[in-house]
């Protein structure tokens, strides 16, 4: 099974742009996304495939460079597929995805990764998995599949898949069947034993309103998130990280049930803790950096 993803922010880049490719490399995000769908328009798919092929051969890597390919219903999946995996990206991100769809791209990975003498299994998936109206039935059904490391959510491409013509409310909130994919996407994740990765704050100029989200978002149980520009970074990877304050509480939980081993519950500074407390407590102190 592969192991779940640790990334805080997960930067997207288009992949026809080799200065913003360039800049999201510096930006100190956790994961750099090299984008082939949506942030790359139908004329220059091929150049940016090439420009990304040729980014992951050649380039250092400060950290992890994914690459998000085309859907595998479109004519330039399997191009995407064939120009990248000689350059052995980290993982390839799967849109508009279904688990048959994220079966079906790990026999293409493992083909190719043969194919040019790569480590098989060596390359993982993250599979957007609300964009389809078919794909919500299945949002359960990961368990096992093979090379996924997280599972993320779309709330745009869903709307369209719906037919609506938005997808928040008059406060701003999105509504309500966005909010079920959102929480389904998250409940996926955790039955599959893989990281769930909260979607886009569109508004890359709105930090106050990214920060909120972003905090929220992993009170609720998402480990990380998606950034569309480099300033939304720093704010993710903040929220993403336990405060000293919370680690101070996990680290005191931790050694008090370590100190009182066999007992179920435990009060401590007037708090009757018991197992889901210590597990909480540990998942805390794993998102350290």
């Amino acid at each position: 099974m592969t192991d779940p993803l640790a990334a805080r922010s997960l930067l997207f880049a288009p992949g026809d742009s080799e200065r913003k490719i360039t800049k999201a490399g510096a930006s100190g995000a956790d994961l750099v996304l090299l984008d082939l769908e949506d942030a790359v328009a139908e004329a220059n798919k091929p150049a940016a495939r090439t420009l990304v092929a040729q980014h992951l051969k050649t380039a250092e890597r400060a950290q992890p460079q994914w690459v998000r390919i085309n859907p595998l219903d479109t004519p330039h999946a399997l191009p995407d597929l064939a120009a990248i995996v000689p350059g052995r990206p980290d993982g390839i991100m799967l849109p508009k995805a279904s688990r048959a769809e994220a079966e079906l791209l790990h026999h293409y990975l493992t083909a190719l990764e043969a194919a040019h003498g790569l480590p098989q299994g060596g390359i993982r998936t993250i599979v957007v998995a609300t964009e389809t109206a078919q794909a919500i039935f299945g949002l359960g059904d990961y368990a096992g599949c093979p090379r996924l490391a997280a599972l993320t959510w779309g709330a745009e491409d869903s709307a369209t898949a719906l037919g609506a013509t938005h997808n928040r409310d008059e406060a701003g909130e999105y509504d309500f069947p966005y909010q079920v994919f959102r929480t389904l996407a998250l409940t996926g994740a955790a039955a599959a034993g893989v990281t769930p990765i909260e979607t886009i704050h569109g508004d890359f100029r709105d930090l106050q309103g990214l920060e909120k989200v972003a905090t929220k978002a992993r009170r609720a149980g998402f480990r990380g998130m998606l950034a569309i520009h480099p300033d939304q970074v720093p704010v993710i990877n903040r929220a993403f990280s336990p405060s000293p304050a919370e680690i101070e509480r996990a680290e005191k939980i931790v050694a008090v049930f370590a100190a009182n081993p066999g007992m179920g519950t435990i009060g401590l500074e007037g708090e009757m803790l018991d197992m889901p407390h210590l597990k909480r407590a540990k998942a805390v102190l794993a998102m350290r950096r």
